[in-house]
C-alpha cells in the first residue's frame, strides 16, 4: 500500500499527461492510502478541467463516478487534532501550501510517523521534496 497524493490520484483518473508514469505504479500496488480531504480536492480539479473544456459533459460524470469509487476503496485517513499539528509543523518545516501539509501529515500518520521506505505517490515538486526529507520513498522516481 502507498499513500497518494489528490494530485497524483486526479492526473490518473483524467487520464492527464503524466498519467502513464503513474500507471504502472497503481499496477504494481492498487491498494491506496488517501487524506480525508483527497476526495474534494480532486472533485475541485475534476470542476477545474471541465471548465477549461477539457471533458465533455458525459467526461465530466464519469470522472466524478471514479472519483467517488477511487475514494471509496481506498484506506482513508480521517481529520484529527494530531494531524492538524503535524500538519502545522510541516508547514513552518517546508515549503508547503496548506492542503499540502494536510497531506503530508496524513502521510505520516498512515505511516505511524516512521515514513522509512513507505510509498508516497505525488507528481507535486514541493511536496515531494517535503516527502523525502520527511523520510518517504516517493514515487514515481
Amino acid at each position: 500500500m502507498r499513500f497518494w497524493d489528490s494530485s497524483a490520484l486526479l492526473t490518473l483518473s483524467a487520464g492527464q499527461p503524466d498519467a502513464p508514469v503513474l500507471q504502472p505504479v497503481l499496477d504494481e500496488d492498487p491498494k491506496m492510502a488517501l487524506w480525508w480531504g483527497t476526495r474534494v480536492e480532486m472533485v475541485s480539479g475534476a470542476c477545474r478541467l471541465w471548465r477549461e473544456n477539457q471533458f465533455d459533459e458525459a467526461g465530466f460524470l464519469d470522472l466524478l463516478a471514479g472519483i467517488d469509487e477511487t475514494c471509496r476503496e481506498a484506506a482513508e485517513i480521517d481529520p484529527s487534532e494530531p494531524l492538524r499539528e503535524q500538519a502545522i509543523r510541516l508547514a513552518k518545516a517546508h515549503e508547503l501550501r496548506a492542503g499540502d501539509a494536510l497531506q503530508l501529515a496524513a502521510a505520516l500518520a498512515w505511516a505511524d510517523h516512521k515514513p522509512s521506505g513507505m510509498g508516497f505517490v505525488c507528481l507535486d515538486k514541493r511536496l515531494r521534496a517535503a516527502a523525502v526529507k520527511e523520510g518517504f520513498t516517493v514515487v514515481p522516481p
